[in-house]
């Protein structure tokens, strides 16, 4: 995968001031805590013991007596802060029970885009990239069996319903990875400017594009405008694999949204771009999680 395709832009998440990280930073070492974040959704910070090792998480689910369907949210290149809190939060309140992990446990826990993080500074680049280099293959299907199966443990969990899986940037991969590893359980799977979902070499067997026949979920696939002018060919190999595979597979340029355009923080973030991708995403959370 290239770097490059991985997440550019970031500058900073706007809802971390010095004295909030440090907040969550004593929240994370807490684990266990919960809170009521906004009316009718439960956070609670947990740990989810994988094959590696302990990988701390945020769960989020409605509060009241009930069961929803579960969904797996796989962060960028800047990992789990409040951008994607925020994401599970409002995935929650809209009856879904929500997993946000830490994708880089094996080397940090906490927050990871600290204060002034800035992805174009080659410290703070080289630091989240050794993080992500630590990630193999086997260990991302190893962590998305982890995941899936916590999930399924929460008594919020309805397990008669199938789970839902979303990526963003870096999170593009892991999300094709997960609904390929546990084809059984996962019915939807999204991902937002997905960065390296088809290889230069098409054929090469670890391109995410070559794990859909594995695949039984329902995908929709957001491509940013300036991805698709980098690698055109992108989505129709995409398309390609789709309909030969017989997996149902959306695939969507948005035009003038650039490579993150999903996340609040990044640089290029746009909010009606945003809107768009989140319409899409719960149209297909309500008709293929079931």
């Amino acid at each position: 995968m290239c770097d490059d395709d991985i997440h550019v832009g970031l500058i900073h998440d706007p809802s971390v001031s010095r004295r909030t990280f440090g907040l969550m930073t004593a929240a994370v070492a807490g684990l266990g805590s919960a809170a009521h974040a906004q009316t009718g959704v439960t956070e609670t910070d947990v740990t989810v013991q994988t094959a590696d090792g302990a990988a701390d998480a945020a769960l989020f689910y409605p509060t009241g007596k009930g069961t929803w369907p579960a969904v797996l949210i796989c962060t960028d290149i800047a990992g789990l802060r409040p951008a994607f809190r925020d994401m599970g939060r409002r995935l929650a309140s809209q009856g879904y029970v929500v997993l946000v992990p830490n994708p880089f446990y094996r080397s940090a826990h906490g927050v990871v885009a600290t204060p002034g993080f800035d992805f174009s500074k080659p410290e703070d680049r080289a630091r989240v990239m050794g993080y992500r280099q630590a990630m193999t293959n086997d260990g991302i299907d190893r962590d998305a069996e982890a995941y899936i199966a916590f999930l399924d443990a929460q008594p919020q969990t309805n397990r008669k319903k199938k789970v839902g899986v979303q990526g963003y940037c870096m999170g593009g991969p892991l999300t094709y990875r997960t609904a390929a590893k546990v084809p059984g359980r996962v019915g939807a799977a999204a991902t937002f400017h997905g960065g390296g979902l088809v290889m230069k070499d098409h054929a090469d067997p670890t391109s995410p594009h070559n794990l859909i026949p594995k695949m039984k979920a329902a995908v929709y696939t957001a491509v940013a405008d300036n991805d698709d002018k980098a690698q055109p060919d992108a989505k129709d190999v995409l398309k390609a694999a789709f309909a030969a595979a017989k997996v149902p597979g959306k695939v969507e340029v948005y035009d003038g949204c650039a490579h993150g355009w999903c996340v609040k923080g990044s640089a290029v973030y746009n909010e009606a771009g945003a809107e768009r991708a989140w319409t899409e995403l719960s149209a297909l959370y309500r008709t293929a999680l079931v």
